[in-house]
């Protein structure tokens, strides 16, 4: 089996299931930076048929995309979890993440995040970048 130029462990000492979602979270990034550079020549293209292919293509990959985000969500529990509890609701994202954190987003079954059982608040890379 080829390597993986992402893999930060030994490849013999991750599971099956490890490294499938690590082919499918580089292939995600691989889709969205596709996605983003065709976003970029759409903008800097002068002729509209060029454009419109490039549209296309962009679509597409946003497709792929979208395919690979629901096969995680299907096979990562955490993944399912967090997305449930985030996609598709409504109000300001930041307020809504604030709620999930607080335990305020609503009772069973709405699709939120379950609080963590010592209700100790999540900690983050990004949290402790800020010293909390």
């Amino acid at each position: 089996m080829a390597n993986s130029v992402g893999f930060h462990e030994s490849e013999k000492r991750l599971s099956p299931r490890t490294r499938d979602l690590h082919r499918a979270l580089t292939s995600l990034q691989e889709e969205l930076e596709a996605i983003d550079w065709y976003q970029q020549r759409i903008d800097a293209a002068h002729d509209d048929e060029l454009r419109d292919i490039l549209r296309h293509a962009r679509d597409e990959e946003i497709e792929h995309a979208t395919m690979i985000l629901e096969w995680i969500r299907r096979k990562s529990p955490e993944f399912d979890t967090t997305l449930r509890g985030r996609l598709f609701a409504p109000g300001a994202i930041v307020e809504r993440e604030q709620a999930l954190e607080h335990g305020s987003a609503g009772g069973a079954g709405n699709g939120a995040e379950p609080r963590r059982p010592n209700h100790a608040p999540r900690v983050t890379v990004g949290t402790l970048r800020e010293g909390r």
